[in-house]
């Protein structure tokens, strides 16, 4: 792609979409981001995303603009793309979370799908070269087989967040058998790293954990997850965007390959850490799958995507980080 046509990035000042806009303006491309900065968690976090993408367009030269815009806002879209000539988008705004889906299912439904709906439109129709977005592994539900690979059944996703996912490839799929558009879903696995949302549980368990707090297992630390570290992930969005025009539409699992156990993943964090976890035993929570487990197949054959970050490397740095953001607060902090 010329550097001086824009790529768009969706929830630009969020956890992936910051590391996403940080590596195309590395490589050379020019990054408009959008994100309204909805109140889910802290916006000062996100502030100080886009704080940092902004020094990373300083010190490699490159052009980036955020904007602060609603992607259901579809006026709003509408104008931004009669602004900008896209070479592409990569859509990685969402309502986000399992659990809370489940309290507000029409929330999650006008902003993933409807959301989604709108940008693929808006994209469509300024005759964009290629859509890739952020699907979720959410979508396999409690498949008994594993891993999962993208041809497996999906019809049965167990949380209000899940089946927007599932719709939103729906949508995707329908789009460019209309137009030919170009489309990639990305169906990432539990993704962490610097600038992980508090809310999930490796942020959280490692600062309550940090502190000497309790914190829940949901079960009986069975239950695992193929944790992804965000530069593998970064990578394998990367690839995608280049390579979808090859495939006209196209699902891929983005994974680490290696499932870890959460009584594995506590064991990790106090070794982080160097504290012990106070648990609480916990049941386990409605919406919650069994496993993760990424086949990724495709992806290697096609992408060329290969994790690379282990997981409790992965953790540790995630931990530096916040340590680093926390002293950096307090030396703002009068």
């Amino acid at each position: 792609m010329s550097e001086r046509t824009p790529i768009l990035v969706t929830g630009a000042a969020g956890f992936i979409g910051s590391h996403v806009a940080e590596a195309l303006l590395r490589r050379g491309e020019s990054v408009v981001g959008v994100d309204c900065f909805d109140a889910f968690y802290d916006s000062a976090s996100k502030r100080a995303n886009a704080e940092e993408v902004a020094a990373t367009a300083r010190a490699c030269g490159g052009r980036w603009e955020l904007r602060e815009l609603d992607i259901c806002d579809a006026p709003a879209l509408q104008g931004l793309f009669q602004e900008h000539r896209f070479a592409g988008v990569i859509h990685l705004a969402a309502r986000a979370g399992v659990r809370p889906s489940i309290a507000q299912p029409v929330l999650y439904a006008r902003v993933n799908v409807e959301g989604t709906t709108a940008l693929l439109q808006a994209a469509a129709a300024s005759g964009c070269q290629c859509f890739i977005a952020a699907s979720s592994s959410s979508v396999y539900g409690n498949n008994r087989k594993v891993p999962f690979a993208e041809d497996d059944a999906v019809e049965l996703p167990i949380s209000p967040y899940a089946a927007t996912k599932r719709a939103c490839e729906l949508i995707g799929a329908t789009m460019h058998h209309l137009g030919r558009m170009p489309v990639g879903m990305l169906r990432f696995f539990t993704v962490f790293g610097p600038r992980q949302r508090p809310d999930l549980a490796i942020s959280l368990f490692l600062s309550k954990v940090s502190r000497g707090e309790p914190i829940q297992m949901f079960g009986d630390g069975s239950t695992s997850r193929d944790y992804t570290f965000v530069d593998d992930i970064v990578r394998g969005v990367l690839a995608a965007f280049d390579r979808v025009p090859e495939h006209g539409f196209r699902v891929w699992n983005l994974g680490g390959d290696r499932p870890t156990s959460l009584r594995d993943m506590v064991a990790t964090i106090e070794r982080v850490t160097g504290r012990s976890a106070v648990v609480t035993p916990a049941p386990l929570q409605p919406g919650d799958v069994e496993r993760t487990w990424a086949d990724l197949s495709r992806s290697r054959a096609e992408l060329g995507y290969a994790p690379v970050t282990r997981f409790e490397e992965g953790v540790a740095r995630q931990w530096a980080w916040m340590q680093h953001r926390h002293a950096s607060r307090s030396r703002a902090t009068p």
